[in-house]
C-alpha cells in the first residue's frame, strides 16, 4: 500500500522558514517522481514542485528562488525547504507522487500539513 505522510508545517512568522517532511512507503522510491502541492483557504490545488529521479526540479514561479524540494534516497523521504515565507504562502502542504516517470500527474496523495504564515 503506498503511504505518504507529511509533517513540519507550524505557524512561522513572514521572513521565517520552515521545512517540511514527506515520509513515503509502498513503491520505489529512488525512481519516483515526487512533488509538494498547496491549498489555501476557498482556494483549489496550486502545484509548487516537482522532482524527478534523476534529481531535476521544477517550481512554481512565485515560489523559485525561496522554495528547494530535495529527496533521501536511504530514508524514503522527500523534503521542501520553505524560506522567506509569506503571508500567500498560507495552506495545506500535501505531498504526492507522480503516476509515472514523466512526471505528467499524480496518482496518490499525503494527508497534508498545514502552513501558516502569519505576525
Amino acid at each position: 500500500e503506498v503511504q505518504l505522510v507529511e509533517s513540519g508545517g507550524g505557524l512561522v512568522q513572514p521572513g521565517g522558514s520552515l521545512r517540511l517532511s514527506c515520509a513515503a512507503s509502498g513503491f520505489t522510491f529512488s525512481t519516483a517522481v515526487m512533488r509538494w502541492a498547496r491549498q489555501a483557504p476557498g482556494k483549489g490545488l496550486e502545484w509548487v514542485a516537482r522532482i524527478f529521479s534523476t534529481g531535476t526540479t521544477y517550481y512554481k514561479d512565485s515560489v523559485k528562488g525561496r522554495f528547494t524540494i530535495s529527496g533521501d534516497n536511504a530514508k524514503n523521504l522527500v523534503y521542501l525547504q520553505m524560506n522567506s515565507l509569506k503571508p500567500e504562502d498560507t495552506a495545506v502542504y500535501f505531498c504526492a507522487k507522480d503516476r509515472d516517470a514523466l512526471g505528467s500527474a499524480v496518482d496518490y496523495w499525503g494527508q497534508g500539513t498545514q502552513v501558516t504564515v502569519s505576525s
